[in-house]
């Protein structure tokens, strides 16, 4: 049995004739006629009533009908399940919060444009929960969140740690703090600081850090990326994890540099989520795999620079 022989059934009890059955699926009326014969056979029984003024259902294909039917609209819907995720694996989705632009994601998704060159990858950058707002509506494939130590992960998402650093002070070159070994908190706290929005998880730890005295003067920025541009601009200092400032453009060609704190041992995380239910596309997995790939390769190439320092 096959489905293109339920698919003739169909149309000739639609048309009621071989003739116009034949000419709208476009095969000849010869071998329409003799794959719905076979399928006769094959069920002994014969759905179709011949007649010299066509074709119409046999009383045994009334009772088959229903069955044929429901075949044909299940395989209508597989096909648009897959050409769904046909179209879906042309366009992914990545939400993060820019905290690992520079190590992370833009080598990623260059390596990932060169194995999928037809596949779009749209990253957009919003806060820690949108990002994941965004995957449990399935508006996007993947997401990029940062985690304090000892924060729960959520439940619905699948999480892979990719890196895991400690919060530093970002600052220009010429500021006076870039004089110090490492940043006291009360300094922090007396410099105009940079704060990231509400939301991101950077927000969280820099008002935990000073105990909710956040200082007069002080800005808020959308992003890490936002942040780096606001202190290469000297409009004041941030505090982002270690791994959103190594490495920058601005960072390696001297514009900004960043201290430890003083005193803290903080671990922030980056985390890759994806919902732990239904089926991604091929290309969504394989972006994910570059992600850890490319994670991991950050992670050597820097165990190896620390360990020659």
């Amino acid at each position: 049995m096959r489905i293109e022989q339920l698919e003739y059934v169909s149309a000739v009890v639609r048309l009621g004739s071989f003739r116009r059955a034949a000419e709208e699926i476009h095969v000849s009326q010869p071998a329409l006629s003799e794959s719905v014969r076979a399928l006769e056979r094959e069920l002994g029984v014969d759905i179709l009533e011949r007649g010299r003024h066509g074709a119409r259902i046999s009383k045994a294909g009334r009772d088959l009908l229903p069955h044929v039917l429901t075949v044909l609209e299940s395989v209508e819907r597989l096909r648009g399940a897959a050409d769904d995720q046909h179209r879906s694996a042309r366009v992914l989705r990545v939400g993060t919060v820019t905290a690992a632009t520079v190590p992370l994601v833009a080598p990623v998704i260059r390596r990932f444009r060169a194995a999928h060159p037809a596949t779009q990858v749209e990253v957009f950058a919003v806060e820690h929960a949108e990002v994941q707002r965004s995957l449990l509506e399935g508006s996007s494939d993947l997401g990029l969140v940062n985690y304090l130590k000892g924060d729960d992960m959520h439940a619905e998402l699948d999480s892979t740690p990719l890196l895991s650093g400690r919060p530093v002070v970002c600052m220009r070159q010429d500021s006076e703090l870039a004089g110090r070994a490492a940043v006291p908190v009360r300094e922090l706290g007396e410099a105009p600081l940079i704060v990231m929005r509400s939301g991101y998880v950077m927000h969280r730890f820099v008002r935990r850090l000073l105990q909710d005295q956040m200082p007069g003067s002080s800005y808020s920025a959308d992003g890490a990326e936002m942040g780096k541009l606001m202190v290469a601009e000297g409009l004041g200092v941030t505090v982002l994890p270690d791994f959103s400032v190594i490495g920058d453009p601005l960072e390696t060609c001297g514009v900004i540099t960043w201290r430890p704190i003083a005193g803290d041992a903080t671990t922030v995380q980056l985390v890759m989520q994806r919902l732990r239910s239904g089926w991604p596309p091929a290309a969504a997995n394989d972006l994910h795999r570059m992600f850890v790939q490319r994670a991991r390769e950050y992670r050597a190439a820097r165990a190896a620079s620390q360990a020659a320092g």
